[in-house]
C-alpha cells in the first residue's frame, strides 16, 4: 500500500470521432459532466476554440485541475486529470470521459503525487489503480 497527496492521470486518447472533438462547445458538456460525476469541486473553467477546428480547455478544481487538448485531424485527445486527496474522483472523471469519447486506443499513465512525503502531511492510502 502506498501513500500520496494526490493522483495524476495523463492519457492520450486515439481514434476519437473527429466530430466529437472539433468544437469546444461539444466538449464542454463532456468535461463539465466528468467534474460532476467525479464529485470534484469546480472553481472556474476556460475553453478555447481553434480555427478551423480543435479545442483546449481547463477546469480549475479545489482538488487541482482537469485539462484537455484536441487534434481532430488525428482523432487525438490529450487529457490531464490531477486531484489531491481521494483518488477515486480522478478515476471517476477519467472513466466518464472515456465512456463519452469512446477512443479506439488509450495510453494512460498514473502518478502518485507527493509519494515521498513523510509525516508532515496527511496523505491518502492508494491501494490499487481502479482502471487501466
Amino acid at each position: 500500500m502506498k501513500v500520496a497527496v494526490g493522483m495524476h492521470i495523463v492519457a492520450d486518447l486515439y481514434g476519437v470521432d473527429p466530430e466529437m472533438i472539433s468544437e469546444a462547445s461539444t466538449l464542454y458538456p463532456v468535461i463539465e459532466g466528468a467534474v460532476k460525476f467525479g464529485n470534484l469541486t469546480k472553481i472556474s473553467s476556460d475553453y478555447y476554440q481553434f480555427q478551423p477546428k480543435g479545442a483546449s480547455g481547463i477546469v480549475l478544481l479545489a482538488e487541482s485541475h482537469l485539462s484537455f487538448h484536441t487534434w481532430p485531424e488525428h482523432g487525438l485527445v490529450t487529457l490531464d486529470i490531477y486531484t489531491c486527496g481521494d483518488p477515486s474522483g480522478a478515476e471517476k472523471a477519467y472513466r466518464y470521459i472515456l465512456e463519452r469519447l469512446r477512443p479506439k486506443m488509450v495510453e494512460c499513465r498514473r502518478m502518485l503525487r507527493g509519494a515521498a512525503l513523510k509525516d508532515d502531511v496527511k496523505p491518502v492510502k492508494v491501494e490499487q489503480v481502479l482502471i487501466q
